[in-house]
């Protein structure tokens, strides 16, 4: 599905938007911040502040590129090679953060304040128009903000199954709407379970109340993807496995026939969803920045220049005949770079069909169990489309389906997460990092920590 990013200060909607044809309000100014003394009234005032919801989700420090930048880089050993200037993202590169790194303060600052948008939006549910509406509302309210608050818990505290879920420190869980632009306000980190419990419930009220289909904003199936990711991520593998299949069997997606329809490659035009794409933030020549453009590609396609360049490591990973091999190019300046974001008013994809297959697969292999589909039969769909011989019952392995997934998600946000929960490691120079060590984790922003005395540093910061 299509996630139209608006601008705070846009007065009007473009023609663009106006011949979409959604079946909603579109011609309404996004509010980002509501004053106390300017309560809401009305449901035009509910859903206006819902749209300036999506419209944070859609930051370029969140969805709308830098999160997910950022979470390759991390995890990156050798696959890729950052040259650009900025030192603050340069650092999360090195795996030398420091705690007053600007991006990783921006990833935090812009997650609360859309978190507290849909605070907003909750507290005035009473405004809605219908008991329709307000599921409505309520639902895609849920959605962004459990999905931020899964990208805040699993970048600022330690992995799931790292010790003690119960003891080890989240991030706090600010469920009401405050005046405040941050959780300055003594509120301290509740505990990884906590956050994660938090994560679920909304998800599952959210898919709960959302319906199979919602125009450009998310819906059920939304819903159920992110589930499946917080499932994975703890290890809850049938829980992971029946979500993923809720949106298999919704019927509404289906795998395009190549790898590389699976992403919208028409240059410099303005970008739609393709068959497989189950939740994006989309970006118009009127308004949004895609920063996988902006990072990931040469500057004949609307990119920096020369960020980040693919290296020979992560080319060697495709096998012969592996279509997916040649999802890349070689620039005016001799760099090699991927062609997934060339498009510079392309989507910005979250969630694709395909991860929801892999998913399946994986848990289903480690759970013993065959929800939707087998182990083997997902895996070597997957293959197929990607050119590839299927795999026997001998050769499937959670290595083999580990791999898969690395390479069909390649560059898409999913690296360090991976990296983390299957245990693995990441080797940097001359250094390998665990897969539970500090400096995989993000620090608490030292302006939070100044802020904020009941906040608590994460180790090694």
């Amino acid at each position: 599905m299509q996630l139209y990013k608006r601008s705070v200060f846009a007065l009007t909607l473009t023609a663009g938007l106006l011949l979409a044809g959604c079946n909603r309000q579109l011609d309404i100014q996004p509010v980002n911040d509501v004053a106390p003394e300017q309560a809401l009234t009305n449901a035009v005032d509910l859903q206006s502040v819902l749209i300036g919801a999506y419209d944070g989700l859609s930051s370029v420090n969140l969805y709308g590129g830098d999160m997910l930048r950022d979470a390759e880089l991390l995890g990156n050993s050798s696959d890729v090679l950052w040259q650009g200037t900025f030192t603050t993202v340069r650092d999360i590169y090195r795996k030398r953060i420091l705690v007053d790194n600007g991006q990783v303060a921006s990833t935090w600052l812009d997650a609360y304040r859309t978190i507290n948008i849909c605070n907003k939006v909750l507290d005035n549910l009473s405004l809605a128009s219908s008991t329709a509406s307000r599921n409505r509302t309520e639902g895609e309210a849920k959605f962004i903000r459990a999905s931020l608050y899964f990208e805040l818990v699993r970048s600022f505290a330690r992995q799931w199954g790292d010790g003690d879920a119960n003891a080890n420190l989240g991030v706090p869980l600010v469920l009401t709407s405050t005046t405040a632009i941050s959780v300055a306000n003594n509120v301290p980190r509740n505990t990884v379970a906590a956050v994660y419990t938090q994560i679920i419930q909304d998800l599952t009220d959210a898919e709960s109340k959302l319906s199979a289909t919602n125009g450009y904003y998310a819906n059920k199936s939304a819903a159920a993807a992110m589930l499946s990711r917080v499932y994975l991520q703890k290890a809850d593998y049938p829980n992971a496995a029946s979500a993923a299949n809720r949106v298999i069997a919704s019927g509404l997606y289906q795998l395009v026939s190549e790898p590389q329809a699976a992403y919208d490659l028409q240059t410099f035009v303005n970008g739609s969803d393709t068959p497989e794409t189950v939740f994006s933030i989309h970006i118009t020549n009127q308004d949004g920045i895609n920063d996988l453009n902006t990072f990931y590609t040469s500057a004949q396609y609307g990119g920096r220049g020369s960020d980040i360049v693919i290296q020979e490591q992560h080319l060697g990973l495709y096998s012969a005949g592996d279509k997916r091999g040649n999802l890349f190019y070689e620039d005016e300046n001799g760099y090699v770079r991927t062609v997934k974001f060339v498009n510079k008013y392309g989507n910005v994809q979250i969630v694709r069909l395909a991860e929801m297959y892999l998913t399946r697969a994986e848990a289903n292999f480690r759970a013993g169990t065959s929800t939707g589909a087998t182990p083997l039969a997902d895996v070597n769909l997957i293959r197929a489309r990607a050119g590839l011989g299927a795999l026997t019952s001998a050769q499937l392995t959670a290595a083999a389906i580990l791999n898969e997934r690395r390479l069909e998600l390649a560059f898409e946000g999913t690296l360090i997460h991976d990296i983390k929960r299957s245990r693995q490691s990441v080797i940097f120079g001359s250094t390998t990092y665990q897969w539970n060590d500090p400096r995989l984790i993000y620090p608490i922003p030292l302006r939070e920590i100044n802020a904020n005395p009941a906040l608590l540093q994460n180790q090694g910061y």
